[in-house]
């Protein structure tokens, strides 16, 4: 009795732990801004990189639709069931409750019976395309943090594109292609985000796995978000790290996963079959009885909240900063530019807070880099002459080019800068980032640009692309690839 009670509890252990690790925090903690700590002058603030937890942003979300007038039931008319496509004896009125279908039910709770869903008009004016544009505007930049998941109600459209927005729907970008046939409808090869790779990771694709006619059982569609994060963070995402340091680093990827807008433009209704049948045209039309985004506020790292505030998102700064995004300054505190925080290193990362500015006449204050200054008439302000420690800026609060700030030490200490120590051969030149990281050269990896990425080897002047590896790169006619550089025959 008791080693069948161990076992029943050990198994449920088990299948606990499973679930927990495949549904880890995907983004990790950083919930803090700053922490009181003790040193030999008493207590000071240490500063951390921070970030609003990710929520179900669905709640604050604005939809429209384009053209307006595309939500069926003015004036009412029937369509066909899911299960038997000639049974056309469904109604959508939009003067009966009972009977509406508007676009906000797109958004309510599930659960309910009947299921309750947004529809269109049917597709009356075939041949006349039947095109519906669906904006989801937050009116804040977001960071997606989960999957972006559509269920229809109808069949999948058989022809459908995902866009991004990332200045409040003054352009779009494609985020995905959907299509039954990827080829016929945007001259692309169909391809799923397991065909993706950490180098193409932001590379926009068709696939074919979502777009089918008529099934029951198929009917939600996916943005994948946690399989792109999977590439970096391993399939689990237990090395948070690994991406947290490439969201740091790697051009254009935190900028992948942000928006300000979604758009979903459904351009061609699920037909589940090659022909369109003219004579029951009550059978295609689109519907959607649920969206889901989950995210966070894009608050540059300087902020765990984010309130409502006349019906708008906005971060609750630290760091003395300020914004809807935390993006700059507050007044009196533009001691030096600002600057994100960064999620490095792990796990505090780096808080980059705003400064005091000192900017005041007659005050010479340099931070001890510098005992000389300068009045300059014509900005009615004074500035640090020759700053020294490698330092530059009006109050020599910067760093020259080939150094960089150094989180760790404060702004009146002499290593307060360091050297860039960029590769001379692996990065494009000395200087690096105001985190230390090198610009680097095409096969160059590493903050210092001094390793190689796969299919890269070093040689006397930099990463060089493999002759050969004996396993993608074969030697012709059984020779032998030696050192990655030439082939014995």
């Amino acid at each position: 009795m008791y080693l069948s009670r161990f076992l029943s509890l050990h198994a449920l252990w088990v299948t606990v732990s499973s679930m927990m690790q495949h549904y880890p925090s995907v983004w990790g903690h950083y919930d803090v801004c700053k922490t009181q700590i003790y040193t030999e002058e008493g207590k000071v603030w240490d500063y951390m990189a921070c970030q609003p937890e990710a929520r179900d942003m669905i709640k604050y979300v604005k939809v429209t639709l384009d053209p307006p007038d595309i939500t069926c039931g003015d004036p009412p008319e029937t369509f066909c069931a899911m299960g038997n496509p000639y049974m056309c004896n469904n109604e959508c009125d939009a003067s009966t409750q009972e009977l509406a279908h508007p676009p906000e039910l797109m958004f309510d709770l599930e659960g309910r019976h009947p299921s309750t869903f947004w529809q269109s008009t049917t597709w009356k004016d075939y041949p006349k395309p039947l095109h519906v544009n669906i904006t989801l505007s937050w009116n804040k930049t977001i960071e997606l943090t989960d999957n972006i998941v559509i269920t229809f109600e109808s069949g999948r459209p058989d022809q459908m594109i995902l866009e991004k927005s990332l200045d409040y729907g003054r352009t779009w970008q494609p985020y995905q292609y959907y299509a039954t046939d990827c080829l016929d409808a945007f001259h692309m090869d169909p391809k799923s985000v397991r065909d993706l790779s950490q180098h193409t990771v932001l590379e926009i694709i068709c696939t074919e796995e979502y777009s089918t006619g008529y099934m029951t059982n198929s009917k939600i569609i996916h943005f994948e978000i946690k399989d792109r994060f999977a590439f970096f963070a391993g399939p689990r995402l237990h090395n948070m790290a690994s991406l947290y340091g490439q969201l740091d680093t790697t051009k254009k990827l935190r900028d992948f996963f942000t928006i300000t807008d979604l758009r979903i433009r459904l351009l061609r209704p699920a037909t589940g079959e090659i022909y369109v049948d003219e004579q029951h045209l009550a059978r295609y039309f689109y519907a959607i009885s649920d969206i889901r985004v989950y995210g966070r506020c894009k608050c540059n790292l300087h902020a765990t909240g984010c309130k409502e505030e006349n019906k708008r998102l906005l971060c609750e700064c630290e760091h003395n900063t300020t914004g809807p995004d935390c993006g700059k300054c507050k007044k009196n505190y533009q001691g030096r530019p600002w600057s994100p925080g960064s999620y490095l290193p792990i796990p505090k990362g780096t808080a980059n807070i705003c400064i005091p500015s000192i900017s005041s006449i007659g005050n010479c204050e340099c931070f001890g880099h510098s005992n000389r200054c300068s009045y300059i008439e014509l900005l009615n302000t004074v500035i640090c002459v020759s700053c020294k420690h490698n330092t530059r800026g009006q109050h020599c609060e910067l760093c020259r080019l080939g150094y960089f700030r150094n989180a760790s030490a404060e702004l009146d200490d002499e290593n307060v800068c360091i050297d860039c120590y960029c590769n001379p051969f692996g990065s494009v030149h000395d200087r690096c980032n105001d985190r230390g990281f090198c610009e680097c050269k095409e096969g160059t990896s590493g903050p210092k640009c001094d390793k190689c990425l796969p299919g890269y080897i070093w040689h006397s002047l930099g990463c060089q692309p493999n002759v050969c590896d004996n396993e993608l790169l074969h030697c012709q006619n059984g020779g032998t690839c030696i050192n990655n550089v030439r082939c014995q025959c």
